[in-house]
């Protein structure tokens, strides 16, 4: 997998509402975000792994769509996140 145990609990420990919690918003997109930072790195050194880049779109189109649903219906909630991750919008 391409996120370790400690890290996603880290993770959700720090974006949940308790440490079970995997569905809220704000911690799908700080998973998808992790999964993200690992696949850039991965493409430093695979230039040539073309079927892992359409993955990669596959998960930046859907954290695009959750930080859309955020800002439309939360936006306190999407402004916290951004400075969290530090993601550009």
């Amino acid at each position: 997998m391409s996120c370790n145990i400690k890290k996603k609990i880290e993770i959700i420990s720090e974006f949940g509402r308790n440490s079970k919690d995997t569905g809220t918003t704000e911690v799908q997109i700080a998973l998808l975000t992790q999964r993200i930072d690992y696949l850039k790195n991965h493409f430093l050194m695979h230039k040539k792994d073309f079927h892992g880049r359409r993955g990669l779109l596959k998960i930046v189109s859907k954290r695009r769509r959750l930080l859309k649903y955020l800002k439309e219906n939360y936006i306190l909630r999407y402004a916290n996140v951004i400075r969290s991750l530090k993601l550009r919008h």
